[in-house]
């Protein structure tokens, strides 16, 4: 490994273990005169970069393309891109130079810490909520006030288990742009308490399980007490999905899916009907 690619590895590694994030782009297929396939350039949020992609207008619209990826809220973990040297972006069957394979085609990467999966209640649909976001990357912290809950022998995925006062332990917790909060309490008096807590913070996702006539009840009080129509609006309730999910486990597929819905970007529809639609439109001739 040479020194670049060492600095860029490591600087990659500090950013998965909580450094702030950055983009690696490497070339994976490039002109017959460019830099060779396996090139790499990091590129931190403050625009500056470590490597080059050999300079010129195709290096500076992957670096404009990296910050693009590192400031969206929707964050996309890889890439594939396609430029020409004037530094356009091609794609598929619109791409001219794909006879010559004069283009250049990119591995877009943001490496970024795990977010952060905030588990506020550990009754069953909480464990269930823990085990999954453990399987879908997240670390998973999670809070109750109740010793036989809060207990590291239940939750065993969870990277934090946290047993204390609701409000305080909210309070205390770090809860930015990077937390999902899933609140699945015991009772409608624990959701108010947390939701009350979180409803303002910059969390990337709030959700509360409960009937809509329960969920109702508690955005009324807040509403009642001076939180603003918009921070209420952020919070997903009923939580999850409609799948039909009835067992804990179910209900955590859906808040989960949920989640990655928020963080991804995803319509929530199944693939099977984008698909339709496509062949649809397809064999219609609408575009």
């Amino acid at each position: 490994m040479t020194d670049l690619s060492a600095q860029i590895a490591a600087e990659a590694v500090a950013a998965a273990e909580g450094g702030p994030p950055v983009a690696v782009a490497t070339l994976i297929r490039v002109p017959p005169d460019g830099l060779p396939p396996g090139a790499k350039m990091l590129v931190r949020p403050d625009r500056s970069r470590l490597g080059d992609l050999g300079r010129g207008p195709f290096e500076e619209a992957v670096v404009a393309d990296a910050l693009a990826a590192l400031s969206a809220v929707r964050r996309r973990s890889f890439q594939t891109l396609d430029y020409v040297a004037s530094g356009d972006r091609v794609a598929g069957a619109a791409r001219p130079e794909a006879k010559s394979a004069a283009f250049y085609q990119v591995m877009l990467e943001v490496v970024e810490a795990r977010p952060v999966l905030l588990v506020v209640g550990a009754g069953h649909v909480g464990q269930a909520v823990a085990r999954l976001g453990g399987f879908a990357g997240f670390s998973v912290v999670v809070l109750d006030d109740r010793p036989e809950f809060a207990s590291r022998e239940r939750l065993p995925e969870a990277d934090r288990v946290l047993c204390g006062d609701i409000v305080e332990s909210l309070r205390a917790f770090p809860i930015d742009a990077g937390t999902y909060v899933v609140v699945v309490s015991r009772g409608h008096r624990q959701d108010e308490l947390a939701l009350r807590e979180v409803v303002t913070s910059e969390a990337a996702y709030v959700g509360m399980i409960g009937s809509r006539r329960r969920a109702g009840a508690v955005l009324q009080h807040l509403l009642d007490e001076g939180f603003s129509q918009e921070a209420l609006k952020r919070v997903r309730t009923p939580i999850g999905l409609n799948i039909g999910a009835e067992t804990p486990e179910e209900i955590a597929v859906s808040i989960i899916a949920e989640i990655i819905q928020a963080r991804r970007g995803g319509t929530g529809r199944a693939m099977a009907e984008g698909q339709a639609a496509k062949t649809s439109q397809q064999r219609t001739g609408v575009r």
